[in-house]
């Protein structure tokens, strides 16, 4: 059987960009998690989601391996990169696109 960290671990590893969200990128169930989707949708980043409200194994385990309290939360490359305030400052000022273009994701121009 696979623990919590295996998958958390694997979702981090398999995906350039994954959010660990409340709900999904189609129906997210947090107003904190559509804000982050959204902008991460609207730079043109195709994303993997990880609905941390299905198992609540997940949702604390993510919080432990990232040391950070808080749910949504950013990974790109395997780097942990922030919860909401940090992504949409981030988007704000410019700084998310260029740490994406940085990193070698691919982004969407026409997004």
């Amino acid at each position: 059987m696979t623990t919590a960290l295996e998958t958390i671990k694997s979702a981090i590893d398999g995906n350039d960009v994954v959010l660990f969200m409340k709900g999904t990128q189609n129906f997210p169930q947090c107003g904190f998690s559509a804000t982050v989707a959204k902008i991460l949708q609207h730079v043109g980043v195709e994303f993997a989601d990880v609905n941390v409200l299905a198992d609540p194994e997940i949702r604390q385990g993510i919080k432990d391996f990232s040391e950070w309290p808080t749910i949504p939360q950013l990974y790109v490359k395997g780097e942990f990169v922030g919860g909401c305030d940090i992504v949409r400052e981030m988007f704000e000022t410019g700084e998310l696109k260029a740490f994406l273009a940085e990193k070698g994701v691919k982004l969407d121009e026409a997004a």
